[in-house]
């Protein structure tokens, strides 16, 4: 089974205010449109196809960072751009469609609609009971009568569907049509549509006002926790080590089963520490000939594929080393640097420093070198 994604992401989002369009703006320190396409790959959608405006193409790269995703350019209204990014689609049997504006999704509400669509319904979406009551009002907003709210609800999306319906379903539509609401095209085509429980973090951001608001439901909906890593090795024969992912020139190396980069090893175990997920021996163990003189690059990037698929964000890293020589001063900006390339992280949420032992212990004598690691993570209660 294929799960396709597609997020309409071509709007300008002109009454949130800002310089660029919303789904381009940060939300809690990431852009709007990644928070989207993190969920949905976490989810295990197969393929994501983001739909955009002219010339935002290099804005939605951006945006996104290293994920996989396929770009088709929208139309004049939202139908059109559904159109684009179902044709980029191709033939998945199950179809999410989101909007860019509701960053809050989570990998829970995509998995919910996936079994909704695998226990036969044509569409699912979630939806929310309404709260408040209900008024008609005039062009100046003058009372001009009442509306019942039993049997009412507040959909949101992403809006799930078996690929075939909705293909067939917008395939029918007029080429002028232009319709709001994905369920709407679904069940004019006769498909079963199912409402699931909604998330009030899936609030759509329309105005200025609107970004504080779903940061303080998202903030209130998780938990941070710090993860602790320690690794050392000793010195051999070489003429460089690997610290943190540079290679610096030195009279002697690091013996490791892979490149021995102590700082990245104690990263590693900080991360897997703060998920839960045992060490790094555990996932890469040192006897296995697979991972001899691997570049810890590996190790790295899958700590964070384990945090990506638990829905945990990485906030913050700091690293310590522990050797009085080679020296890290020089160096340390570029460890910084290629830390933050691997994490996808800001480079102000990235530390590196190092430490002597003031000629003390196996590192004050030079027969190697220690590095100790804290990951700080957010992640769903």
């Amino acid at each position: 089974m294929t799960v396709g994604a597609l997020i309409v992401a071509a709007g300008t989002g002109e009454r949130a205010g800002g310089e660029l369009p919303k789904q381009y703006r940060l939300l809690a320190g990431r852009p709007v449109l990644r928070w989207s396409v993190e969920a949905l790959a976490n989810a295990g959608a197969n393929r994501i196809v983001v739909v955009v405006g002219l010339d935002q193409e290099e804005l939605a790269r951006a945006a996104v960072g290293d994920r996989d995703i396929t770009l088709a350019t929208g139309g004049a209204t939202r139908t059109a751009s559904v159109r684009a990014g179902l044709a980029a689609l191709g033939d998945a049997h199950i179809v999410l469609i989101h909007d860019a504006a509701r960053p809050g999704v989570t990998p829970t509400v995509i998995k919910a609609l996936i079994e909704t669509i695998d226990a036969g319904a044509g569409g699912a979406a979630p939806a929310l009971l309404l709260s408040d009551s209900l008024r008609r009002v005039d062009a100046s907003n003058r009372m001009i009568g009442e509306v019942e709210r039993d049997g009412l609800m507040r959909v949101q999306t992403p809006q799930a569907f078996r690929g075939a319906v909705i293909r067939a379903a917008y395939a029918a539509l007029p080429a002028d049509a232009s319709i709001s609401d994905d369920l709407a095209v679904a069940r004019g085509a006769g498909a079963v549509v199912q409402l699931i429980p909604g998330d009030e973090r899936l609030m759509k951001l329309t105005y200025a006002g609107d970004f504080a608001v779903l940061e303080r439901l998202m903030s209130d909906a998780r938990i941070v926790c710090v993860g602790s890593g320690f690794d050392a090795h000793r010195f051999g024969a070489g003429d460089h080590v690997m610290l943190c992912g540079v290679r610096i020139a030195h009279d002697k190396g690091l013996i490791g089963h892979s490149d021995a980069d102590a700082g990245w090893h104690a990263l590693v175990d900080a991360i897997l520490g703060a998920l839960g997920e045992g060490d790094i021996g555990s996932h890469f163990p040192p006897g296995d000939p697979q991972w001899k003189g691997a570049d810890s690059e590996t190790f790295l990037r899958h700590a964070a594929a384990l945090a990506g698929a638990a829905g945990a964000e990485l906030q913050h890293v700091d690293i310590t080393l522990i050797c009085e020589r080679p020296k890290v001063g020089p160096h340390r900006e570029a460890m910084r640097a290629r830390t933050a390339e691997v994490l996808g992280l800001p480079l102000p949420r990235v530390s590196v420093k190092a430490t002597t032992t003031e000629q003390m212990g196996f590192t004050g004598r030079g027969e190697g070198l220690a590095a100790q690691a804290t990951a700080t993570l957010s992640r769903t209660a």
